[in-house]
């Protein structure tokens, strides 16, 4: 049996985004996530709103981790990962009433982060929303002095890394048919940006 990989990080800003995904997908009822990663916010967010199915996806060595969380927790409204890599990836059209990836930008190239936002365009149904949690920038500028160390690491470790300009994201949204609606502020210096398909709010 595969051990199941634990991110402290995602322990602990589980909470914080559950109460803001809690409203934001009220009215949600299929969900893709984009990037699960070990599969901790997949299973404590489909445990917490039974209401939704919650389709997991990620890169294929993700998966057994993925699975192993799935396969521990008993829950009956989460989905096998997709294998998805945004580059390639293709999705049904208006499939999804929701999009949620968290901590994925930043360590994407800006050409994978572009094509990400093309294909929740593509997922999402009108009116659908899209979520994404991490750190971003505001008119260029880091919300706090470790955000820039940050990004200084990531950037070092890969000159395609880095924490995104939301200003940017939002050109990237629009480019697919998604406006801003939402800015949250949450702890440790992060936001859950919040998108929606087409007109409605």
């Amino acid at each position: 049996m595969t051990e199941r990989p634990y991110a402290e990080s995602a322990a602990r800003n589980a909470a914080p985004i559950l109460e803001l995904l809690e409203r934001e997908f009220s009215s949600a009822s299929r969900v893709l996530e984009i990037g699960s990663g070990t599969g901790q916010h997949a299973v404590a967010f489909a445990a917490a709103m039974d209401h939704l199915h919650w389709q997991t996806s990620d890169l294929d060595e993700n998966h057994a981790g993925i699975r192993a969380w799935i396969d521990g927790s008993g829950i009956e409204n989460i989905a096998p990962p997709l294998s998805m890599d945004v580059r390639e990836a293709g999705v049904e059209q208006g499939a999804y009433d929701a999009v949620f990836s968290a901590n994925t930008a930043h360590i994407m190239g800006i050409d994978a982060v572009e094509k990400m936002f093309s294909l929740v365009g593509e997922a999402l149904r009108p009116g659908g929303v899209f979520c994404l949690y991490g750190p971003f920038r505001q008119g260029g500028e880091f919300n706090a002095h470790s955000n820039a160390n940050f990004d200084a690491n990531l950037r070092q470790r890969d000159a395609v890394m880095g924490i995104r300009d939301i200003e940017k994201l939002d050109q990237l949204g629009l480019a697919a048919g998604l406006h801003r609606v939402r800015f949250y502020a949450v702890p440790s210096n992060n936001n859950v940006a919040v998108w929606i398909r087409g007109d409605e709010t």
